[in-house]
């Protein structure tokens, strides 16, 4: 922890003999950079220059902030390391957090994403598409840029609590059509639940890593979903025929999937959705009525 923050709670110290075995950990490089997370710190600088500020943990030269201290690791922020290679946190300077994505500058999904993300739909109601905040390429790796995007949640964290949370769920996500629209590649705006924020790697966790976060209700507070990754997404021009082919996606269940013949992706969007719903609410829902029809909370039978 730095000196910015004397709130600094109890549970978080140490005693000088439990840190200083924490402090011989560090230095056998237990919470050293993974070898995903170096790429990131080599683009610290640079990131810097195009107004994207990294965790103090990928700045070169980073000293864990627990060191000298009787601080738990635990609690504290640049601890944490980044599971997923192609994506890291950022915050722009108006203090915004928002997600790098690292991607081949030929995939499909940053015209699809920067298209719909342009003045011409980014106000439309229907376009549940992740916005595009900003596209720039990569110094290191030319056949590569980078995508910025909001800090969003998984569709399903926190948990569902009503009946009507659902139908909010469904009725706008039936509103766009991308191709693998199965439950990973569904988010939401999480910022009306979590008013002081949450930190991106450890959802559970404030900004700083130091509590635990609890959601407001989404019955109180509505949320915005929004769909991601558009990399197996096509684009077609008006009148143009719709069919494709490709045997890729998350719901490999979809029995129109086929690397040689071709098929409709609206009809594959559509499975693939009523397979999210019947997967996530109804047999959940259902299997918590048949074994105890009387017992079950609402929240219990929605509990994805």
């Amino acid at each position: 922890m730095n000196n910015s923050r004397p709130e600094l709670p109890s549970y978080a110290r140490l005693s000088p003999r439990t840190a200083q075995k924490y402090a011989e950990s560090t230095e056998e490089g237990v919470w050293a950079l993974a070898e995903v997370e170096m790429s990131w710190r080599d683009r610290y600088d640079y990131f810097e220059s195009r107004g994207y500020q990294l965790r103090p943990r990928y700045k070169a030269g980073w000293t864990p902030s627990w060191i000298g201290k009787n601080i738990d690791p635990e609690f504290c922020e640049d601890a944490i390391r980044q599971r997923i290679p192609q994506i890291l946190d950022a915050k722009r300077k108006d203090g915004t957090v928002v997600i790098l994505k690292h991607t081949k500058r030929s995939t499909p999904e940053i015209g699809i994403a920067s298209f719909l993300s342009s003045e011409q739909y980014r106000h439309d109601p229907r376009n549940h598409c992740v916005p595009i905040l900003d596209v720039f390429h990569d110094l290191l790796e030319p056949d590569k840029a980078f995508m910025v995007m909001p800090l969003l949640r998984p569709f399903n964290d926190p948990e569902f609590g009503a009946i009507g949370e659902v139908f909010d769920f469904v009725a706008q996500t039936l509103e766009v059509r991308t191709v693998d629209c199965s439950g990973p590649n569904i988010m939401m705006d999480g910022h009306p639940l979590y008013p002081e924020g949450w930190h991106p790697v450890r959802r559970t966790l404030s900004p700083d890593a130091l509590r635990e976060v609890k959601p407001l209700q989404r019955i109180d507070t509505p949320v915005r979903y929004y769909f991601v990754d558009f990399g197996l997404s096509t684009r077609f021009r008006p009148g143009e025929r719709h069919i494709v082919v490709g045997g890729k996606g998350r719901d490999q269940d979809v029995p129109e999937l086929s690397r040689i013949i071709p098929y409709d992706p609206f009809k594959v969007d559509i499975f693939t959705l009523g397979h999210l719903y019947q997967t996530e609410f109804y047999q959940v829902s259902l299997s918590f009525i048949m074994e105890e029809p009387e017992t079950y909370s609402i929240s219990e039978v929605l509990r994805p």
